[in-house]
């Protein structure tokens, strides 16, 4: 007797499953099992994958309210983007154009540009203006296959437009299909009026806007990450420690912006502390890439940041994987540096400049995505028991992901079971 299902996908060329070693992400010179199952088939329940397997198995077992041929085509869970500046207001192309007459990121920033040009923008706006200008962002990344997101606070740099990015990140969430995982940001850079007084920020982050964003996490119910741009000319290794110290004991998770620019020590403090990723980490110093090794904190490289600086240092994915380490990849969505939606686009980029094979950056942008954002036992594979957020492609083989860019190879993109 058939065992009655909501959807059964049949007919995958490939059925990529990329399951989770040992209940965690894939690391050192496992990344890249794709747990592949030729003419594979998914089915699934109230929005989670109950059984996979092959086609001919899974029909004759379901029945299904929604079936769906995918017709020779791969298969892939949906990609998980760990590091976004969603949500913001406004743009600096000037500031590319900046660039490519010479000025350098952190000679715009000193001058009042970078971050305070979007700041100044974000603290104009209403959280109206904020979802409507972020929404078709959104949609586009969905487009392009992406299911799950980080979102960031950091462009008000004061505590009533970080809250104000909070409340439109919630907002956000609630009507489109996207998951946001919301991570607060204060610590981006340090705001105008406190030119010179560095210390004077941190201790309003810590005495007023770290409190006022734990309040917000307790009452929207749902785990909060911290976040700090640790870097030459921004937040120190002391400073960082402090704000992450004091957001630890608010109830926030980790994160930290590291080694993007300069190693001061970044991604050793975010595995000291637990953090649960360290992001960037382009010169990131060997004795930081080690401790990756011996610790929790998944590393997210984002090539979209060096490429839209053009600058030619991408994070070590080879060292950071000879050392043991979970390496996981993200765009860094953001005006300034790298305006990118796309995933697929970032795996292009990792396997031509971190030198990682189409399989490895598959599940660098899945499974192991989804662990640098602590839901990597919800989402990012399609074993048994995680949520059903599937891509068909339109295209055979997975290979084809990274090999291509500039055009989209997704053709379906299915939400908790529902094509959305």
């Amino acid at each position: 007797m058939s065992e009655n299902v909501d959807l059964l996908i049949h007919s995958a060329g490939q059925l990529c499953v990329v399951p989770a070693h040992d209940g965690g992400p894939q690391r050192g010179a496992a990344l890249g099992d794709l747990g592949l199952i030729a003419n594979g088939a998914i089915a699934a329940r109230d929005g989670r994958v109950i059984a996979i397997g092959q086609s001919e198995d899974l029909r004759a077992r379901f029945r299904a309210e929604s079936e769906i041929d995918a017709g020779g085509r791969c298969v892939l869970p949906g990609f998980v983007d760990p590091h976004t500046h969603l949500p913001w207001v406004g743009d600096r192309a000037g500031e590319f154009e900046q660039r490519l007459a010479g000025a350098t990121y952190m000679e715009i920033m000193n001058a009042g540009g970078g971050i305070m040009s979007t700041v100044r923008n974000t603290r104009q706006a209403s959280v109206d203006k904020l979802v409507a200008d972020n929404l078709p962002r959104l949609a586009r990344m969905l487009r392009h296959g992406t299911t799950s997101a980080e979102a960031k606070t950091g462009y008000g740099l004061d505590t009533a437009t970080e809250i104000k990015q909070l409340d439109a990140i919630a907002a956000l969430a609630a009507i489109q299909p996207i998951e946001l995982a919301a991570t607060f940001l204060p610590a981006h850079a340090v705001p105008e009026e406190y030119r010179g007084d560095t210390e004077g920020y941190v201790g309003l982050i810590i005495e007023e806007m770290l409190p006022a964003g734990a309040a917000w996490m307790r009452e929207q119910g749902n785990p909060m990450f911290c976040d700090v741009f640790c870097e030459d000319g921004v937040f120190d290794l002391d400073q960082t420690r402090r704000i992450l110290t004091a957001a630890a004991a608010l109830g926030y998770r980790l994160k930290v912006h590291a080694d993007e620019f300069v190693g001061l020590g970044g991604t050793k403090l975010a595995v000291e502390l637990g953090a649960t990723s360290a992001d960037h980490l382009v010169m990131t110093p060997e004795a930081d890439i080690s401790a990756l090794g011996r610790g929790d904190t998944v590393a997210v490289g984002l090539p979209g940041t060096p490429f839209g600086l053009a600058h030619t240092e991408y994070t070590p994915a080879k060292a950071i994987l000879a050392a043991g380490g979970a390496l996981a990849l993200a765009t860094d969505l953001n005006p300034g540096t790298t305006w990118c939606e796309s995933m697929q686009m970032v795996i292009a980029l990792a396997c031509r400049y971190m030198g990682l094979t189409q399989a490895q950056a598959i599940a660098a942008a899945t499974l192991n995505a989804a662990f640098a954002i602590g839901r990597g036992h919800e989402v990012g594979s399609l074993m048994p028991g995680y949520q059903a957020d599937i891509l068909i492609l339109d295209v055979a083989d997975y290979r084809q992901v990274g090999y291509r860019y500039g055009t989209n190879l997704v053709q379906t993109v299915i939400k908790r079971g529902a094509v959305v």
